[in-house]
């Protein structure tokens, strides 16, 4: 027996009738041989860890750009804390565990620099229609791998591209906007759960809010820290889960713990992302994209250059307009890289 067909069998044993068993996955875009040591999600988990898109998530904005000092989440650690959480959920719940942490470590591939700035920029000078959660798919399925893509499985994908909706409802009813597998409907609540706890972190941090401005009926119910809040919010999921008599987990939480949690949400909407210092830093960043996006459109050569170095190369012959193009490679750039060809570009130069 080869190692993956005992780990298998070792999820057969101990996972819930409502997990998705490895064995039992939908398969690939591209059919391939299976790992004689690890099973589908566990090959997809290393194929995003190991990607490009992954590693240049540690000099993307969470919501604070260019920030002083190494406290402060970068889109990076936030993936990271999400996964983590995702992890402790489904282990409790004894769910697939490699599954939701593989649509975790994916779930924001496709978001842009400059944080949500990034998006709303693309989303007036791109298309209405850009979400970076669609981007986070097109970046597995397209971009990776100069154009060829990292190959994932079909339930990894599809939780990806469903880890969110916006300012939507944090359990929504329509399970339309919600993945198809347990695992993947976890890792959106653990997406919130991350975000909630730490841009309330980094917003205090920063000085934009002060702690005692908090809602106090969030920190009775929730935890005055980031450790209490997120047991609180971990726990109250797990545990006020049932499994009903279709065979099938009902993923809720009390209406208590919920309620705070909304109420959090609505604080952090009004006081943190739409504060004047924040939307000052993004409008900043809005221009640099904008004009970076009309440039490539009408530079060819510096947009072939520019897709070569990072490691994109092949998008430009996959029949894709520029439009199409311009738009992944400026959703693919890092801050510091974006403000680098922004100075290089439109900045004067001294003649030597």
């Amino acid at each position: 027996m080869s190692i993956r067909k005992e780990f298998e069998e070792r999820e057969k044993r101990f996972m819930s009738p409502m997990g998705c068993l490895s064995v039992k996955s939908r398969g690939r875009l591209k059919k391939e041989a299976l790992c004689p040591i690890r099973t589908p999600f566990q090959r997809d988990r290393d194929r995003i860890l190991y990607s490009n898109a992954f590693r240049r998530l540690k000099h993307k904005t969470q919501v604070f750009l260019s920030p002083f000092g190494d406290q402060y989440r970068t889109r990076l650690t936030h993936t990271l804390e999400v996964a983590q959480i995702a992890r402790t959920i489904a282990r409790a719940m004894r769910l697939n565990e490699d599954l939701a942490e593989a649509i975790a470590l994916g779930h924001d591939l496709g978001h842009t620099p400059f944080g949500h700035s990034g998006e709303t920029a693309l989303k007036e000078i791109y298309s209405p229609d850009f979400t970076h959660n669609e981007q986070s798919l097109r970046v597995v399925d397209v971009l990776e791998k100069n154009g060829r893509g990292l190959n994932l499985t079909d339930e990894v994908r599809n939780g990806i591209l469903k880890h969110s909706k916006g300012y939507g409802q944090i359990m929504p009813e329509d399970p339309q906007e919600l993945a198809y597998t347990l695992e993947g409907k976890i890792v959106r609540i653990a997406d919130i759960m991350a975000y909630l706890n730490h841009d309330l972190d980094d917003a205090i941090r920063s000085g934009v809010i002060r702690a005692d401005q908090v809602p106090q009926s969030c920190c009775d119910v929730l935890g005055r820290n980031h450790a209490q809040r997120a047991t609180t919010m971990i726990h109250d999921l797990i545990f006020s889960s049932q499994g009903h008599c279709d065979n099938a987990y009902h993923l809720c939480m009390s209406d208590l713990v919920y309620n705070a949690m909304t109420t959090l949400r609505q604080f952090l909407y009004d006081n943190v992302y739409r504060s004047d210092r924040v939307h000052q830093e993004f409008v900043k960043a809005k221009k640099i994209l904008t004009e970076l996006y009309l440039f490539f459109l009408e530079n060819d050569e510096m947009l072939a250059k520019n897709l070569k170095i990072m490691e994109m190369g092949g998008i430009q012959y996959n029949g894709d307009s520029a439009k199409r193009t311009v738009c992944d490679l400026i959703a693919s750039m890092t801050d510091g890289y974006a403000m680098e060809l922004y100075t290089k570009f439109f900045f004067p130069s001294p003649l030597v």
